[in-house]
């Protein structure tokens, strides 16, 4: 069988001139390739001359404003760098034509479908892409900054959705990472940003990554270095919207060296599906969904994260290497290995919130709020979290964790280390454990039945609360911006959990004395065993 050459276009654009610019002004030509009825001997120039593949495009003139249109249903052998400019008001564009399936752009090398450097004002929408052994758009910025790229309305599929026995290689674009979107790498190669870019109302399924967003670190380009040696470009203005990722061995989306980005209304639905240990049970890498790396002002919001399997990682809220400044809010995170696992490194984080989020299920690991070097000036409140595995608040300094409803699983606990109590400007009160006593550091905080208004962990709405729930105006008063609760009711009444109304029209149901005293015993009975299991544990010796 006749090997197949891979094609390699390079369309270049420079405004080097305002006689270019008034040139630019002009009709903007656009390009037609029709797989199905198109010819290679044509011109390209209309849906009647369209050319057949992208080797026919011939004479190209690209300016502000071209389009480039493949026929839906059609399929397009792509291996494609474009370095490019479009303005604002009238960008490059490569978009489908006609009815049927998404026009379908592929590669089966080792590469990318689409390579976008130094480009700027760049649309690609409505398209499949799928790259069995590469990647999908690698976005770089390699001589100036890159500005205004938009993707939207595109379906990733089959990029080496493989397990693997250690993390993927971001550093040398999508292919290597097995990713949809790769933009830039860590570490970076330059000192440019990429700005403004838009990722909306895409798809991605079948594959070992989604969205890896990285910025450049220092000027040695060395992400793992010393404190000093930090010296940032934050890609600013990162917008991801709309997407939903599902069935992948590794992450949906990484937010690394961004200042300003949002995630917003996005789902990841069965990531991390490599459990990332040995025969033996050693983990040997780490993968989350959606999380920070060395970041800043940043949020992720609105999203639901479900079913991830990582062993080491496996959690929905993750601040990551020298992250400041961030925010989980909105979250639905539910059946994954825990909730929360901080990666502070350097002299730790600063800043960062987690608020309104709703955990039911992530149970198979220990949550940990923070970890040596700690979190500073960390606000956790009215987060509702049920069925958990072990929640350890350690390493904190000058904190809120307030009005927060933390339910262990049977045989879990709310940890916490003998010599970590509360430092001098930490705030840490008014929450309500259940299934568990109060740690040592919580002493103060509630230890009764939530009046939750359902039953059925599957549905949300189960964990609304009763009107007669003693948790009903139980809260700290947090001074924040928030106006609204998980359920997106206005804020009207100041209760422990992510729930903010006055209350459902539900019976509460407690709890008499005699039960709680029960329970409240058994559970001192099982967490001397378990602090026990843990000493002989340290001894080497397996209960």
């Amino acid at each position: 069988m006749k090997k197949f050459v891979s094609i390699l276009l390079v369309f270049t654009l420079i405004f080097a001139s305002s006689a270019m610019m008034s040139y630019a002004d002009d009709g903007a030509p656009c390009y037609y390739i029709d797989s199905i009825g198109g010819n290679d001997a044509n011109s390209g120039t209309s849906a009647d001359e369209a050319v057949k593949s992208i080797a026919g495009l011939k004479n190209l003139d690209i300016r502000p404003g071209t389009h480039f249109f493949f026929r839906n249903g059609g399929e397009y052998e792509c291996n494609v760098t474009l370095t490019c400019k479009g303005t604002k008001d009238k960008p490059v564009v490569i978009t489908s034509y006609g009815d049927g399936e998404k026009a379908l752009l592929y590669t089966n090398d080792h590469i990318e479908v689409f390579r976008l450097f130094d480009c700027s004002y760049v649309t690609v929408k409505n398209l499949h892409i799928k790259a069995p052994n590469g990647g999908g758009i690698w976005i770089d910025a390699l001589t100036e900054t890159s500005v205004g790229i938009t993707l939207d309305n595109l379906l990733f599929t089959d990029m080496q959705n493989f397990k693997v026995t250690s993390r993927d290689d971001f550093s040398r674009g999508a292919a290597p990472a097995r990713a949809a979107v790769m933009v830039k790498g860590l570490p970076a190669k330059t000192r440019y940003a990429v700005n403004d870019l838009t990722i909306t109302n895409s798809e991605v399924y079948n594959c070992a990554n989604g969205f890896m967003i990285w910025g450049s670190w220092n000027e040695e380009q060395a992400p793992w270095c010393e404190e000093e040696d930090i010296d940032p470009i934050f890609n600013t203005g990162l917008l991801i919207k709309g997407c939903y990722f599902h069935e992948m061995d590794a992450e949906a989306v990484v937010v690394g060296i961004c200042d300003g980005a949002l995630v917003t209304n996005c789902r990841s639905i069965n990531c991390c599906q490599g459990e990332g240990v040995d025969e033996n049970g050693e983990i040997l890498y780490f993968t989350a969904a959606m999380w920070f790396w060395g970041s800043i002002n940043s949020t992720i919001q609105y999203c639901e994260i479900a079913g991830q399997k990582n062993f080491g990682d496996g959690m929905a809220v993750d601040f990551d290497s020298y992250t400041h400044n961030c925010t989980y809010q909105y979250i639905y995170s539910h059946d994954n290995t825990r909730f929360m696992c901080n990666c502070p490194n350097h002299s730790g984080h600063r800043n960062n919130t987690v608020r309104y989020c709703l955990s039911v299920n992530d149970n198979v690991g220990r949550s940990r709020i923070s970890a040596n070097p700690g979190e500073h000036n960390i606000s956790f409140y009215n987060n509702t979290i049920v069925n958990c595995g072990d929640f350890h608040l350690i390493d904190m300094y000058d904190s809120l964790i307030v009005n927060n409803i933390i339910i262990p699983k049977d045989g879990c606990f709310v940890a916490y280390d003998v010599w970590d109590l509360p430092r001098d400007g930490n705030i840490i009160g008014n929450n309500c454990y259940y299934g568990c006593e109060p740690p040592l550091i919580d002493m103060g905080s509630m230890n009764t039945v939530p009046g939750f208004v359902g039953t059925d962990y599957s549905d949300p709405a189960s964990f609304k609360l009763s009107a007669d729930s003693p948790l009903i105006g139980a809260g700290y008063d947090v001074d924040s911006n928030a106006t609204h609760d998980y359920y997106g009711n206005a804020i009207v009444s100041n209760n422990i959990g992510c729930y903010m109304g006055e209350g459902e029209d539900v019976p509460y149901e407690g709890e008499s004395f005699l039960v709680k005293i029960f329970r409240i015993c058994r559970s001192i009975i099982m967490r001397i065993i378990y602090e026990l299991k843990v000493i002989f544990e340290d001894w080497g010796i397996q209960l």
